[in-house]
């Protein structure tokens, strides 16, 4: 196992390690309880992996949309085996899906932006919203670098729709980053990104890019950029991020 001072790796990448590193250990000591929310992506797998070296007693929780890859499901096992972490899963209440699909049919989400935005939140917000429950901060992927709707996001915010403290421990981590240190660290990795799919959601909302695309071209692709949010980090008018 190579360490964050490893030659191999970029002038620039340890200490962005050591700043997350960090970042993450006083998560754990002042913001307890915390939870990762991983979607299984490379930036969560890179988190993963360093809350096991840095700060094992962060929690981990991944919310199952139903709607999920099997190379999604296949990484989830290999990370809880890898690294013997539990991954707390959270659904979506069946009544709600069954009342949406009998209402909208099963894949409304590509007929409108709302029809999509409430699949979402039936989905994805309201398990988020239980998996948060009783925590005092979460811990997100989230980079800068991704998405036009994320380039004003901080590395600490309070985010006032769940009413907790919210961390974006890689927001200045280019993608280049996050794949050095997969490779340097040989992190478990969902094997859709090497058929080009740089974001992981749900099947039907989710396609491979082509070169020289956005890297959330293929995040509900039917859609304007300025939309590409489920809901589970929207801004609220006002929010800011935090100071302390």
């Amino acid at each position: 196992m190579q360490n964050a001072t490893s030659p191999e790796l970029s002038p620039h990448i340890p200490a962005r390690i050591e700043a997350a590193a960090a970042l993450l250990q006083r998560i754990e000591r002042d913001f307890m309880p915390a939870v990762l929310a991983n979607s299984f992506g490379a930036e969560d797998m890179v988190l993963m992996d360093l809350i096991a070296r840095h700060a094992p007693g962060i929690g981990i929780f991944s919310l199952d949309t139903g709607r999920l890859n099997p190379e999604t499901y296949d990484l989830h096992q290999q990370a809880q085996d890898r690294y013997g972490l539990k991954i707390d899963t959270y659904f979506p209440e069946a009544s709600a899906i069954e009342a949406f699909v009998r209402e909208e049919g099963m894949n409304a989400f590509y007929r409108s932006v709302e029809l999509r935005k409430a699949c979402c939140r039936i989905r994805k917000v309201e398990p988020l919203r239980r998996a948060l429950t009783g925590k005092r901060a979460w811990i997100t992927g989230l980079r800068r670098e991704q998405s036009p709707t994320r380039t004003d996001l901080s590395e600490h915010e309070y985010d006032q729709g769940f009413g907790l403290d919210k961390f974006n421990p890689l927001i200045d981590w280019t993608h280049g980053d996050v794949w050095e240190y997969i490779r340097a660290f040989d992190v478990p990795y969902n094997v859709l990104h090497d058929r080009h799919y740089p974001s992981i959601g749900c099947a039907p909302c989710t396609r491979a890019i082509s070169a020289g695309e956005d890297l959330r071209a293929g995040r509900w692709w039917w859609e304007s950029p300025d939309s590409k949010e489920c809901g589970l980090h929207v801004r609220q008018p006002g929010e800011a991020a935090a100071t302390a």
